[in-house]
């Protein structure tokens, strides 16, 4: 028992970092029916700036507590990451709205590609450190072990969605966001403008990674210039498996691929008697996706978003 609830707190903790991502994939399809395959690469991005601010604070003012540095690095990655995704949208996908939906899927495997490029010229190859900022000391639960950067991670992941959630059902924004991805051109004529809903989109979706890969790092202690890529991947099939263009959705699909995940890992090697071990964890999300595919392609909450005509 207390390994299976060890593996459940371990999944809580992965499936809050990928229900933050899949925020941004299932906001982007939401409004413009479009998957942007970089979101992992701006979660990197965040990770990376976050670590240089930290390294920044420690030079200026050493003996700062860290959970004040830890702040600090996401408020300040934050306003960087939605530069990245607004300059993204304005340069490689505004163009290609009404173009067939393979170019825009190629120019977004295209923007990852120099996402990562230009990454590895600035912070380099190797993998980078990343200090631990909070307390070391175990917190039990039924046995089982938490830090407190992992519940930290879990409190700021539950804020964030329902803060989202909220922007998106009761204020005017997301009632313009809601407008956007329901029938753009009738939207238009009622005098939302389109171009800046789908830049604020872009925008959130950004802040919402920049959270979730400063507290990646925080959490794995170290980061480099491919760390968005399979948590990206993941967070694709999260959001695919909530139900793609479904805040609740998303939500929902990266709690449960991380407990799936968690929990086959965990078990994995009992269940093949020993052939398969821990380190094949990864097959799960990807196993997942394809049986929600080919069973249920709407995902578990559906799509909400209407075809547009």
């Amino acid at each position: 028992m207390e390994t299976f609830i060890q593996q459940v707190l371990n999944g809580l903790v992965m499936g809050s970092m990928y229900a933050l991502i899949a925020l941004g994939y299932t906001m982007v399809y939401g409004v413009l029916n479009l998957i942007n395959f970089a979101h992992g690469d701006v979660l990197m991005i965040g990770a990376m700036v976050g670590l240089s601010i930290l390294h920044m604070l420690e030079s200026a003012f050493p003996g700062l507590p860290g959970g004040v540095q830890l702040a600090v690095a996401i408020v300040g990655a934050i306003p960087v990451t939605m530069l990245v995704n607004i300059l993204i949208e304005r340069v490689a996908y505004r163009r290609l709205r009404n173009a067939p939906r393979l170019a825009p899927l190629i120019t977004a495997i295209g923007v990852s590609i120099l996402l990562k490029t230009f990454a590895m010229m600035i912070w380099g190859r190797s993998p980078l450190p990343f200090p631990q900022l909070l307390s070391s000391d175990p917190i039990m639960i039924g046995g089982a072990v938490i830090s407190q950067t992992q519940v930290l991670l879990i409190v700021l992941a539950v804020v964030c969605m329902f803060a989202l959630a909220m922007l998106v059902e009761k204020t005017r924004i997301g009632r313009a966001m809601r407008a956007v991805a329901e029938n753009p051109r009738v939207a238009g004529l009622m005098g939302v403008d389109s171009n800046r809903v789908i830049v604020t989109t872009f925008a959130l979706g950004a802040a919402l990674a920049a959270v979730a890969g400063v507290m990646w790092g925080a959490n794995y202690a170290s980061i480099q210039f491919e760390t968005g890529t399979l948590p990206g991947m993941k967070a694709f099939c999260a959001a695919v498996l909530g139900g793609i263009g479904n805040i609740y959705g998303a939500m929902i699909g990266g709690i449960v691929l991380g407990i799936i995940e968690s929990l086959g890992a965990g078990y994995i090697g009992e269940l093949t008697g020993g052939f398969l071990g821990s380190q094949y964890q990864d097959i799960f999300a990807f196993v997942v996706l394809i049986l929600v595919l080919t069973v249920r392609p709407s995902g578990i909450m559906g799509e909400r978003v209407a075809d547009r005509a």
